[in-house]
């Protein structure tokens, strides 16, 4: 537990928040300190005065992970500050209750000014939360209503399925992936869900969840037929959102490939 980097950190975002922030009422005369007074925090985080005034003065005892969830939630913390906050305190940050499928609106314009890069953006399910319009023209969107998921499409068939060289590597990184996902997220209704419909549907995925794949994200080479396009060549490189706890998908040839100049005329068609 780092105290006195604790400390400092409370003291600074304390300073930064003012009463009507916070719902406050703004009376009580002029402040001689920028910011809520400790007291107005401790009541916010449900802590007492002087349990909170020896956290600032890094002299109090390290803090449970309620106690960090009730401050995060008291200094309007960030997803970014309240894993701060956990690390200073010593702790794991703990996850949401539920995955993340909703895509950042910085990270959905981000995948349009990627020249010849199909960019995917997949949640803890693998389901698609954003894509651009060469990943759709590559991969090809599903018939139906529901949102594209790449793990039904794997195990299930579930829309398009074209030949692909690394089909087999792919489905035991989506099991380590939905495994992760359901230790993290175990309240999830949709996971569960999708699990139950993996389960019941594939011998394949119920044959891999037993053997426990562990997988990280990387670089990987494979092929892909394609309909219009033919045999593509195709790198595929991760990019993490770790806050969302999910996956930026970035799909390219090498330069002046045969692939590369396939990829030119599938972008052509989309625009």
């Amino acid at each position: 537990m780092a105290r006195q980097e604790l400390a400092r950190f409370l003291r600074v975002r304390r300073s930064g928040l003012l009463p009507h922030q916070v719902g406050l009422p703004t009376t009580g005369g002029a402040r001689r300190t920028p910011g809520l007074r400790r007291e107005e925090m401790a009541e916010l985080a449900h802590l007492s005065v002087d349990y909170y005034t020896r956290l600032e003065q890094a002299r109090g005892p390290r803090p449970s992970p309620r106690i960090l969830d009730g401050l995060a939630r008291a200094l309007r913390l960030t997803p970014a500050e309240r894993s701060h906050l956990f690390r200073l305190a010593g702790s794991d940050t703990p996850p949401a209750r539920h995955a993340v499928r909703q895509v950042r609106p910085h990270v959905a314009r981000m995948l349009e000014r990627l020249p010849l890069t199909a960019a995917v953006v997949t949640d803890a399910a693998y389901g698609v939360v954003a894509w651009n319009s060469l990943a759709q023209a590559l991969l090809g969107g599903d018939p139906g209503r529901r949102p594209v998921n790449l793990a039904r499409r794997r195990f299930l068939g579930e829309g398009a399925a074209y030949t692909d060289s690394g089909a087999e590597e792919f489905g035991q990184i989506v099991v380590a992936r939905l495994r992760r996902a359901a230790d993290r997220y175990p309240d999830d209704p949709g996971l569960a869900g999708l699990l139950a419909e993996l389960h019941a549907g594939s011998e394949e995925f119920r044959h891999i969840w037993q053997t426990r794949p562990v997988h990280a994200p990387g670089h990987r080479t494979k092929t892909f037929e394609h309909p219009q396009a033919g045999r593509l060549r195709l790198n595929c490189d991760v990019l993490l959102v770790p806050e969302d706890d999910q996956e930026v998908v970035l799909i390219t040839a090498d330069p002046g490939s045969p692939t590369t100049r396939a990829l030119r005329r599938l972008a052509g068609r989309t625009i």
